[in-house]
């Protein structure tokens, strides 16, 4: 291809970095058996009735899907309490991030984010050609003082990941409050909430009602692939102004979440039982972790949702290459912003001892 036939911001992309797959190290290393905690995924499957949703919908993928996800959509707004046009359904939030850039974002457009944080912020809005702000946390948490400050008059979007992903801090509602207060009426921000189920802490808000219900310039995401278990089927939402959720449908692909996952995601809500369990679980194992890397050195810092940050000590992926060799995947952080840090996922009981074991034999204790 001649020089110039790709698009400038295109061509500068760094591509978002996935987990490494558990089949590509087995085959790689020989290992018998890898243990991943990289993808902050659930370490349970879909609820049961969700699992008989996919089977169901098994007898149908000769049929494209519900384009616009009517069924999910109409549930989603009668949960939140909200009008069918005021949600968004797409292949992930990611995938409701995506949509978000293309339908705001021009050439010269700006966002602004903490960093380091969610990559998906900063690269499709580089696709778009628009460009980025990255604010530095403070102790590892948004400084949303900082953030205000760095909004512009081109400032369209910005983004606050709340929990922060990879660092799992959160701020107040007290914080949070004194953001909307102040955030100009030309900017929309969206607040990321993909781990909201796991918390459940006095000082954390649901933005959908709180933001979202009182009129504020605010897109809310939530998704279906953390506590829900259904990461391989990539199904999400986003809450929002009626304008903003029309402009995002005029540029989603077609079909783009499938049958098995719309009938999945719909199945899997109203059950509370479960969601309590898997949250005291997930209370459980974060505590687990937290011991064992502090027995090792590696200070986590305290975190809300399903993975804790690490600092390394130096260079986080060469700590990931050697726990590879053991057969347990865990986040090196140079993608995010973070060279010298890891993050670990919360996986099942056992799969923690797997991690033990394998610390212990690249790590000594501190």
């Amino acid at each position: 291809m001649t020089e110039g036939f790709f698009r400038p911001s295109v061509e500068a992309l760094t591509p978002y970095q996935p987990g490494k797959p558990v089949e590509d190290v087995q085959r790689e290393l020989g290992l018998e058996r890898v243990v991943k905690l990289a993808s902050n995924e659930g370490p349970f499957g879909p609820f049961p009735a969700a699992a008989e949703a996919i089977a169901r919908a098994t007898a149908e993928l000769n049929r494209y899907p519900d384009g616009g996800a009517y069924r999910l959509h109409a549930a989603l707004a009668e949960r939140h309490g909200l009008s069918f046009e005021e949600v968004a359904v797409g292949a992930g939030a990611d995938g409701c991030i995506d949509m978000l850039s293309q339908a705001v974002l021009d050439p010269g457009d700006e966002i602004v984010t903490g960093w380091p944080s969610f990559p998906s912020y900063v690269i499709y809005a580089r696709k778009q050609a628009a460009q980025t702000t990255l604010v530095p946390l403070v102790e590892h948490r948004y400084d949303l003082d900082a953030l205000l400050d760095a909004v512009t008059p081109r400032t369209k979007l910005v983004y606050i990941c709340h929990p922060n992903n990879p660092t799992g801090t959160m701020n107040t509602t007290d914080e949070l409050d004194r953001f909307f207060a102040r955030v100009p009426a030309h900017v929309l921000t969206v607040v990321d909430q993909a781990y909201f189920e796991y918390i459940d802490r006095p000082d954390y808000p649901d933005a959908v009602e709180r933001y979202h219900g009182a009129g504020r310039r605010v897109v809310v995401l939530r998704t279906f692939s953390k506590i829900y278990g259904l990461a391989g089927l990539r199904v999400g939402y986003a809450v929002g102004p009626r304008d903003v959720v029309a402009a995002m449908a005029k540029v989603r692909r077609p079909f783009d979440v499938v049958t098995p996952a719309q009938a999945a995601a719909l199945a899997s809500l109203g059950d509370e039982a479960e969601l309590a369990r898997r949250r005291a679980a997930n209370s459980e194992g974060l505590a687990r972790l937290a011991t064992l890397l502090s027995e090792h050195g590696l200070e986590p810092v305290p975190s809300v949702g399903n993975f804790l940050y690490a600092d390394a000590g130096g260079d986080g992926t060469a700590l990931f290459e050697r726990l590879l060799r053991e057969g347990v995947i865990v986040r090196p952080l140079a993608g995010f912003g973070s060279p010298n840090s890891i993050r670990v996922s919360v996986g099942t009981p056992d799969e923690i001892d797997v991690f033990a074991a394998a610390l212990a034999r690249v790590l000594q204790p501190a």
